[in-house]
């Protein structure tokens, strides 16, 4: 542990401060300008589906500049999407206002890299600490970004225009903090800058890869699907938006408070155990939820949510550093983070049209599937590594 992987903490946490507030405003903002109910989570969506179309961008950038450059780029283009949003809010214009959230993908593709950038500062024996550390450092976010949404909402006239100016100001606090960072620089020249690896088709075919892409996509769409719902959902349940803010903050403490320890427990228990315990929580959320709708229902689903997507998100990273080489790293990730992406962004949608048609109860039953074919895919995984003769609780 050193100092440039706590400064890539704090900007962890400061990307996770952007991506909170998002989510607890944009499909408020999106419910009032939107011109029918069910496009209420468009601009949620455009978050995703920009994320999802700068997962190419975003690696040509790394392999042109570097992890620093990249990372310093895509906060500049958070500071300008905040500015946008609040211009269209203001203006009442529910196209800018997912014009902007499109462009804010581009920071989200490079936010999440962090994690990856986290095993290239550290050595090869505690990356998994290292990626564990630094996703902790979301708990920042828990903590500042639905605070931070309800006590900026009315900064001007406009409501929500100051939460998109507040985040404006959390990009350049961004800005300062990466620039600090000393990352590796990359390979431009010299023996292994030519090696462009093995092509990415195949690098994808591994079972390995797959099981690794599969639960970070899914994992993350679970998550995406019920947390981008609860605000809507509490909304028609008449609960005020404090409390919305409340279990989001709770929801994010679930999803990276366990970083601190979630590295340890999967050298000691083994990928496969703590992703399936994941696997488990997420079935315990969907539980809680369809048991109640007051605000301890909202709060403690929402938090067994988090900690079953920490796991399986940290788990599928684990699994993802071993599926390429260094040379292959920009292509892999980004392969990655694309499916991920491009999952979230169905997610985004059928949370919006679900809970607006169909009602929270639906949405949590239809939320089963990716969560029991996630399970499968792991049970896959293990019955390989048993035939092959190799520890299941193990990498």
């Amino acid at each position: 542990m050193n100092r440039n992987l706590w400064l890539l903490a704090l900007a962890q946490g400061l990307f996770l401060t952007n991506n909170v507030s998002f989510i607890a405003i944009n499909g408020l903002v999106g419910l009032q300008l939107a011109p029918v109910g069910w496009m209420a989570t468009l601009p949620v969506m455009g978050y995703v589906v920009g994320g999802a179309l700068s997962t190419q961008l975003v690696a040509k950038s790394q392999q042109r500049w570097g992890r620093r450059g990249s990372f310093l780029l895509g906060l500049w283009v958070a500071l300008a999407s905040a500015l946008l949003a609040a211009v269209s809010v203001w203006q009442q214009s529910f196209a800018g206002l997912v014009l902007a959230t499109v462009v804010a993908g581009y920071y989200s593709a490079n936010g999440q890299l962090y994690r990856f950038a986290a095993a290239e500062l550290c050595e090869p024996s505690v990356r998994e600490r290292a990626v564990s550390l630094v996703m902790a450092g979301g708990l920042l976010g828990a903590v500042v970004g639905p605070n931070l949404a309800n006590h900026s909402k009315g900064w001007v006239s406009t409501p929500f225009v100051g939460a998109y100016l507040a985040l404006a100001l959390v990009a350049l606090l961004g800005l300062g903090v990466v620039a600090q960072i000393a990352f590796p620089e990359p390979v431009t020249s010299g023996p292994g800058a030519a090696d462009e690896g093995r092509p990415l088709r195949e690098i994808m075919a591994q079972p390995i890869f797959i099981v690794a892409a599969l639960a970070a996509s899914l994992g993350y769409g679970v998550m995406n699907l019920l947390m981008a719902a609860t605000p809507l959902a509490m909304q028609v349940c008449g609960l005020p938006f404090a409390d919305t803010a409340w279990v989001l903050e709770w929801h994010v403490i679930g999803m990276f408070a366990p970083g601190f320890v979630t590295g340890h427990l999967i050298q000691r228990f083994g990928v496969m155990r703590i992703m399936g315990l994941g696997v488990a929580l997420n079935l315990a959320c969907i539980g809680v939820a369809l048991a109640g709708t007051d605000v301890a229902h909202f709060t403690v689903a929402l938090f067994l949510l988090g900690v079953g997507w920490n796991f399986l998100f940290t788990g599928s990273t684990t699994l993802a550093l071993q599926a390429y080489r260094p040379s292959e790293k920009n292509r892999a990730q980004g392969a990655i983070n694309f499916f991920m992406f491009a999952t979230m962004a169905v997610t985004s949608f059928a949370s919006g049209a679900l809970v607006t048609t169909q009602g929270w109860a639906w949405l949590n039953w239809g939320s089963l599937v990716p969560v029991l074919l996630t399970g499968a895919a792991l049970a896959w995984m293990g019955l390989r590594r048993q035939a092959a003769g190799l520890s299941s609780t193990g990498v």
